[in-house]
């Protein structure tokens, strides 16, 4: 195990972009824990203060204030833990629903894996961004309903990823030899084939978070997701786009922090693809 990790860290040490986005998220998940005690106005993020609306970025208020007076750079930092929790509740749940489809249909194979895989295909059929849209509409406009609209939309993904690895694994030795001595089927199936099937799972987890992200962004944009007053970074940007020719700092500063979010998970999750693919690893000496 102090193996691995030492190459892990030698492998990331070689990439800038890893570490620019391995410390990005790292500040990020920072920001979020501490954001009652760095937030300039804490208590204000949801509450009106009419004399201070439009403030220009200044001292006082770094970002700004929003139509309503509230301080935007306290409401981009409580917007951290908000993107964050998303994406670990919305990734989780995904993982949840697709990882046990995945591996016991790549293990079963005949018609389990047929029944599985045509369901699969169904939910591919649309694209994520727009069942997202109508599953958040159907379940009615709120940050909950939002997060379980993308995890709908999104497990398909891992169950295709994880039956190709499952049946790659079902071949092996290893686990041609728990069959042998009487192994039961959950057994195989869970100790044996999906631990040797998750690392593509972990890869493309921790990309699609950022993918994430920007999707509840887009359906808080749309209205679908998080509501005033909570302070997410996608509606942040659709109440402040009416006002954007003339008080720009409104959508500004929350555009920035969603596509910094996304660029540092995206380099993370290529920076995992090249340490644990060895073939990547490979190309890199």
């Amino acid at each position: 195990m102090i193996d691995r990790l030492s190459n892990a860290f030698r492998y990331i040490k070689r990439s800038p972009l890893t570490v620019t986005g391995s410390s990005i998220v790292f500040l990020l998940i920072l920001v979020s824990l501490l954001a009652p005690w760095i937030a300039p106005y804490p208590k204000d993020t949801g509450t009106s203060h009419i004399e201070e609306a439009f403030h220009s970025p200044r001292l006082k208020h770094p970002f700004g204030t929003d139509e309503l007076g509230r301080d935007i750079f306290s409401r981009v930092i409580f917007g951290s833990r908000i993107s964050l929790k998303v994406g670990v509740l919305a990734i989780g749940l995904a993982l949840l629903i697709g990882m046990p489809l995945g591996v016991i249909a790549g293990y079963s194979g005949g018609a389990i894996d047929e029944v599985i895989m045509r369901v699969t295909d169904t939910f591919l059929s649309f694209p994520s961004l727009l069942l997202a849209m109508a599953i958040s509409a159907i379940l009615g406009p709120n940050l909950r309903n939002a997060m379980i609209a993308i995890a709908i939309s999104w497990w398909p993904w891992y169950t295709r990823l994880l039956r190709s690895e499952a049946i790659s694994v079902r071949e092996r030795d290893f686990v041609t030899a728990a069959k042998a001595v009487g192994a039961p089927w959950g057994r195989i199936l869970f100790k044996h084939v999906l631990p040797n099937s998750i690392v593509p799972i972990i890869v493309q987890a921790s990309m699609d978070f950022g993918g994430v992200i920007l999707t509840c962004a887009a359906l808080s944009f749309l209205g679908l997701g998080a509501q005033p007053p909570t302070p997410e970074w996608g509606l942040m940007t659709s109440t402040g786009r009416t006002f954007f020719l003339t008080h720009w700092w409104i959508v500004t500063f929350p555009g920035i922090a969603i596509f910094i979010s996304v660029f540092a998970f995206n380099l993370v999750g290529d920076g995992l693809r090249e340490i644990l693919d060895p073939k990547m690893r490979r190309a890199r000496r």
